[in-house]
């Protein structure tokens, strides 16, 4: 992405002015199939039926039609087994990844970067066949009952299932999706006394789980050797666990063409870690993240990396280099770089995240920029408060590198750093300045905090433990 008044505001503004077609069409059919789940598929009702054959009329011509047909049959007469409840579970899931691709390309075109058309793949796991079958069929029991129908007693058979998928390595990304997802119904129980239903949410939490439970997760390894130069991280907190995704521009040591990459590092923690101190749970697990503090390069050699441009980050295989400067980066390095292909079960609108650069912008107030006479929400609330990004800096900025995101229908900027004027200089602010380790007094006071807190958890637990 470069100035708007280079050309690439004006592309960007393509993004607000022109529709995609078929994407509200793609949309209501899975807002049907949600409807249809709030009520359950044990006895459905005549709206449910319609939902349902809305779903087999959108499937008609590909290649998931006859099974989907069927299914719709079978749920209509409240006989669908587990077989047809998966058929309409990957419907669904197929239908959010046509909106997810139709975008992406969208994306694409507007900022003028290359994607990469190579196509991603999920091998089927061949593994613990039982434990995937029990997943199943507590999914199952849950798509009979519906929203409307769940409590404690059904939520909680998912807990004996989770605790056996967890041990398996291949199996923890289900477990993880069904542990969360069965803390969000059990916190909504009973769903009879609810008046409103995340059904989006909801939706797609469980048609992912139930296509997990018969495809896996594994996709192919490769590995990589080259330069490596951070753009920004996006860190993401909820009350018991952390991540941080370092997004970067690769450049490969044989000359051919550079791609766009991230690298990731997640950690459990308790509900009183919070802000700066998440980087004390994170730190020890990626050196990336001193890269970005430092603003530096890093070389990495056989480096293992996922089609999707996901890097399966080793120590061993990096080392700190030259100094590296994201914002040049950006400008030079990030419009030519290759867009990854995504996985299958990845391919959901709510995972896009596009790393673009943007200046000669106005400023409409700190949740909204101007491009080229067009209003580009900033998603503010993205900010994290473990580091100096503010979103009074993003309101007097002058340029800003984050990720493009789509979320309730259009598309949003979350910041990931930003050059403003500070003391009467140019001055650059990430929000992941502090991951590596800070002398900021702000951050070396919230890092202080978090030990402070850490050692108390340690002195109660070791108590705990004698006792």
């Amino acid at each position: 992405m470069v100035s708007s008044d280079q050309g690439g505001g004006l592309m960007l503004a393509d993004l607000f002015t022109e529709p995609v077609a078929g994407l509200d069409e793609a949309l209501a059919v899975v807002d049907a199939v949600d409807r249809a789940l709030v009520s359950g598929l044990l006895r459905p009702q005549q709206a449910q039926i319609a939902c349902l054959t809305q779903l087999a009329d959108a499937m008609a011509g590909s290649p998931l039609a006859g099974r989907v047909a069927e299914a719709a049959e079978k749920a209509a007469a409240g006989v669908a087994g587990e077989e047809h409840l998966l058929a309409l579970a990957a419907a669904r899931v197929a239908l959010a990844g046509s909106v997810h691709d139709a975008l992406l390309a969208w994306v694409a075109e507007a900022i003028g970067r290359p994607l990469d058309e190579e196509t991603a793949v999920v091998t089927a796991s061949g593994e613990s066949p039982n434990l995937l079958a029990a997943a199943r069929s507590w999914l199952t029991d849950l798509a009979r009952a519906g929203w409307q129908g769940i409590d404690h007693d059904l939520v909680s058979g998912a807990a004996p299932v989770i605790s056996a998928l967890l041990p398996e390595p291949g199996l923890r990304r289900l477990a993880a999706l069904l542990d969360g997802f069965a803390a969000e119904l059990a916190a909504s129980c009973p769903g009879a006394r609810l008046d409103r239903f995340p059904a989006r949410r909801w939706g797609d939490l469980w048609s992912r789980a139930m296509v997990l439970t018969l495809s896996g997760t594994a996709t192919p390894v490769g590995t990589v050797t080259g330069r490596l130069l951070p753009l920004g991280v996006d860190l993401q907190e909820h009350s018991t666990a952390a991540q941080a995704q370092v997004h970067a521009v690769f450049e490969p040591s044989d000359g051919s063409a550079s791609r766009l990459v991230r690298a990731s590092v997640s950690a459990p923690k308790p509900d009183t870690i919070i802000g700066a101190g998440i980087w004390q749970l994170l730190r020890p697990h990626l050196s990336l993240l001193a890269a970005v503090s430092e603003g530096r390069s890093m070389d990495i050699d056989g480096m293992p990396i996922t089609l999707e441009g996901d890097l399966l980050w080793n120590d061993e295989h990096a080392r700190m280099g030259e100094p590296a400067d994201a914002f040049a980066t950006a400008r030079v390095a990030l419009a030519t770089a290759t867009m990854p292909a995504t996985a299958p079960l990845d391919r959901h609108p709510a995972s896009i995240a596009v790393p673009v650069f943007l200046e000669g912008y106005d400023i409409e107030d700190e949740s909204a920029f101007r491009v080229a006479g067009h209003r580009l929400p900033v998603d503010v609330d993205r900010i994290p408060a473990a580091g100096p990004l503010t979103p009074e800096a993003v309101a007097k900025s002058g340029a800003c590198i984050g990720l493009l995101r789509w979320d309730s229908g259009t598309f949003r900027l979350q910041p990931l750093a930003v050059e403003t004027v500070v003391r009467k200089k140019v001055a650059a602010l990430h929000a992941g300045a502090w991951a590596g380790g800070t002398a900021d007094k702000n951050g070396v006071k919230a890092e202080k905090a978090a030990t402070d807190a850490a050692a108390v958890l340690r002195e109660r637990a070791g108590k705990l433990l004698r006792t």
